[in-house]
């Protein structure tokens, strides 16, 4: 009961707006009070013909004539002004009485109905006074008991007995329904109101009281009226704003569109567009039925029809109203054909076909040509929704195929029923095109019909030969690895075809907008189509071009698996759980299909199983990737490399200390430069930690010591600055800046403990590394001690005082570094 009475009030609200729908075609039927020719061009005085602008200088003889004639010119004028303004104002109200509340709405029409009776009381009044003006009077014939006239069919107590019972029940609803005070007297008198006329017109009164009977009858319900209208006005003001305001706030809170949703929603405009378009056909269709004498032919009553229901911006509204209907149920139908429980794309086939008509009519003026023009247009509009039409169910087989070809054990049903509808979209653009081809000639309404029905073909063709390559993938019982290559050609191939149909299209609307028939509406809609159909497909295209490229640049630098390698690997692929015949080793030695690692890529650049770097930026290989393998090789098989390293390491650590006796403060700088030369052959980049184990062994020297705080200083600094100029400068300094020393350490303690945490929480639980870099921190701590506590001698007197004093202060710094190390 309840479902019900939803709908009744759904339906009562749909039909309340309905007449500001009317009240505003009405006033475009009218040019919003303009006078306009069919070429659009304001019409003028028919008595005074051209404007005077237009007529050649006034001959002295006619001033007189030629001033009559500016005068009613400037009437003219003044007159089609307040017709606009009037106009405007009544579309403004209509506008804003459809765009109320319920509630609100049934206040404005309880407020019409109660005037509106209280015109149709005075009409009513009024003809039945003139029916008993010149008959004898009534109370005589009642007080004689003349029943013969009493009861006569044309007498005066028949001929007046409805107007009674109307007048009567008018003015029961006037009471019942008008806005203002609602005093217990007013309200019993209302209906004796409406009937005082007739009352008065049965006794023997003058005529002159008569004749203005109605009018004292009205005065009653119109103080009531106006009572009401002024005590509302305020109410008025306030609701206009307190909508204002919310739509504001709303609009603020959950932006424009998401208002305009709403409101299209609460106002239900598509049902009250359909019921419009439905009764102003109808209105339309009993006219000419009343109109004609013979009877009326179907396709001329039809098209007479389809020519008026466009006839306005509202009624055009009406029309796109119910082509979105239709749309949407051909959409329904379709999927249920298809045996698709998806129902959201054939809700925008209504909404973007609605769209679609509604600014094809605008762009090509629909409203403003001549009846038989306007039905060619429309016909020419109608066609170009078919081709659009076509486009969408294809956008709801395509992904249906997709699924298809995918699946194992499919309905041969569903197989079947989907190649019908592509059956269907390869026959239904062909037959169009060679019936306008073979009754039209060519044109640029045409070539564009043409051209949506060939991109109508070529996708329909697209998809069915995916679905194929699909198909036959699901049917291999081995890995195809060509299917990408393949699908992608295919696809390219069609949206290239697209991409040249849009720019033809861009030229064809160019050439219309140029030569045929201009228009803003057609110069912005050429700019969108240029924007999201031309550039943004373009740079999509482009994106995908080069990611696929990049892609499979990446995947022909890495190496490919041998035979062998595969048959010790003996797994699958972990993207495509399929075997693998030929596979690509990343750096973190994992294997992968080449196809299934470059659809990887095509999303980011990490191994899928590790989320490892793959490629750097450039798309290469890491630098240090075979490195790295060789690192790992070295020590599953060889065991001491790196020791061997290290006693390497150390003999040249030995040379270049006894060259630095002869080369003075550049020690470090020459040690430095060995230690990395040594290093450059076997493979090692870590050489900072190479530095510490080796400067771990031998941390008693002033020499290593100074070479090992430059290669810290080297290895926390060089995301900073990348140079190594500090070992030099460190390593070179005079026994005059022992307290800049100091301090150079000091800045150089919390780079040392952010390293030593770093170390720590990157080597947990390798007990080896661990053990590494025990000693490796061990070596640092003593050495940054023996660079504070070391101390040259002293070459003069002032030098032995400045290391005097600055010896507290260095052991002042050692201690505190020691207790921030602990």
């Amino acid at each position: 009961m309840s479902v019900v009475r939803t709908k009744v009030l759904g339906l009562v609200d749909v039909i309340m707006r309905v007449p500001s729908l009317f009240i505003i075609d009405e006033i475009l039927k009218m040019g919003m009070g303009v006078p306009v020719s069919r070429s659009g061009a304001p019409l003028a005085n028919s008595t005074t013909g051209p404007l005077q602008s237009s007529l050649p200088p006034m001959l002295p003889e006619d001033d007189d004539h030629g001033i009559q004639d500016n005068i009613e010119m400037y009437k003219f004028i003044s007159l089609s002004v307040l017709k606009f303004l009037f106009c405007l104002f009544g579309a403004i109200s209509a506008a804003c009485v459809f765009m109320l509340w319920t509630r609100h709405l049934v206040i404005v029409y309880m407020y019409i109905v109660s005037v509106g009776l209280i015109f149709l009381s005075y009409w009513s009044n009024v003809s039945a006074l003139s029916v008993i003006s010149d008959s004898p009077s009534l109370l005589e014939d009642i007080l004689s008991l003349n029943m013969e006239r009493l009861l006569d069919p044309g007498g005066v107590l028949i001929s007046i007995l409805p107007h009674l019972l109307a007048q009567w029940l008018m003015g029961v609803i006037f009471a019942y329904i008008h806005l203002g005070p609602r005093y217990k007297i007013t309200q019993k008198a209302l209906p004796f109101s409406f009937l005082m006329p007739l009352l008065l017109a049965m006794l023997p009164l003058p005529s002159v009281v008569l004749k203005h009977s109605p009018a004292f009858a009205a005065i009653l319900p119109l103080v009531l009226s106006k009572i009401a209208l002024w005590s509302s006005s305020f109410d008025v003001v306030k609701t206009i704003l307190s909508g204002y305001q919310h739509a504001r706030a709303y609009a603020g809170n959950f932006g424009i569109a998401t208002l305009i949703e709403n409101e299209w929603q609460r106002l239900n405009v598509p049902c009250v567009l359909r019921v419009f378009w439905s009764i102003r056909l109808a209105e339309h269709l009993i006219s000419l039925l009343m109109s004609s004498e013979a009877p009326l032919r179907f396709a001329a009553t039809m098209k007479t029809l389809l020519v008026s229901g466009c006839e306005t911006l509202t009624a055009v509204l009406g029309m796109t109203s119910i082509i979105s209907l239709i749309c949407h149920y051909i959409g329904k139908m379709v999927q249920l054909f298809l045996l698709s429980e998806d129902y959201d794309e054939d809700k925008s086939i209504g909404t973007v076909s609605a769209i679609l008509f509604y600014i094809l009519a605008l762009q090509t003026g629909l409203t403003s040509l001549s009846p038989d023009k306007r039905f060619i247009r429309l016909c020419r509009n109608m066609c170009l929704l078919v081709t659009a039409l076509l486009h969408f169910l294809h956008n709801i087989v395509a992904p249906i195929l997709m699924s298809l070809s995918a699946a194992r054990n499919p309905s041969r049903k569903r197989h079947a029923r989907a190649l019908m509808v592509c059956a269907f979209l390869l026959i239904a653009p062909s037959s169009l095109l060679a019936v306008l081809w073979s009754r039209h000639s060519l044109s640029t309404w045409l070539l564009a019909v043409t051209a949506f029905s060939v991109e109508v073909i070529v996708k329909v063709l697209v998809s069915l030969a995916t679905y194929t390559l699909f198909l036959l993938d699901a049917r291999r019982q081995t890995f195809w690895e060509k299917l990408d290559d393949y699908v992608y050609y295919i696809r390219a191939f069609g949206n290239s075809v697209e991409f040249c149909f849009g720019i033809f299209l861009f030229f064809n609307g160019a050439w219309i907008l140029i030569f045929e028939s201009g228009g803003a509406i057609r110069a912005l809609m050429m700019g969108i189509h240029a924007y999201f159909n031309i550039w943004c497909e373009a740079r999509a295209g482009w994106g995908v071009f080069m990611k696929r490229r990049t892609a499979v640049h990446k995947i022909s630098s890495l190496p490919e698996a041998s035979v062998a390698q595969l048959r010790h690997f003996d797994d699958v692929c972990a993207i495509c759980y399929q075997e693998m015949t030929s596979a690509k080793i990343t750096r973190c030695n994992h294997y992968f299909h080449g196809v299934c690692l470059r659809k990887w890529l095509y999303v980011q650049d990490r191994c899928p199983l590790c989320h490892e770097i793959i490629m750097n930026q450039d798309g290469s290989p890491d630098e240090n990737s075979t490195d790295d393998r060789a690192n790992e090789n070295e020590q599953v098989n060889g065991g001491d490399a790196h020791a061997q390293m290290l006693q390497h390491a150390q003999q040249t650590a030995n040379t270049a200390t006894g060259a630095s006796a002869a080369t003075g403060g550049q020690s470090g700088t020459v040690l430095h430069a060995a230690l990395r030369d040594s290093f450059s052959g076997t493979g090692m980049t870590n050489v900072g930690s190479v530095e510490d184990e080796l400067l771990g062994a031998s941390h008693g020297s002033s020499a290593s010591s100074s070479v090992s705080s430059s290669s810290i200083s080297n290895h926390t600094n060089a995301g900073d600055n990348g140079s190594s100029g500090s070992s030099g400068s460190l390593s070179s300094m005079s026994n005059a800046s022992l307290v800049s020393t100091a301090a150079i350490s000091f800045t150089l303690r919390p780079h040392h403990v952010l390293l030593q945490q770093h170390q720590t929480q990157s080597i947990t639980g390798l007990s080896t590394s661990t053990l590494l870099s025990e000693s490796a921190s061990r070596a640092q701590l003593e050495l940054l001690s023996a660079r504070i506590t070391s101390e040259p001698t002293a070459g003069t007197s002032e030098e032995a005082a400045e290391q005097r004093s600055a010896s507290e202060h260095r052991a002042s710094v050692k201690r505190d570094f020691l207790d921030e190390l602990q």
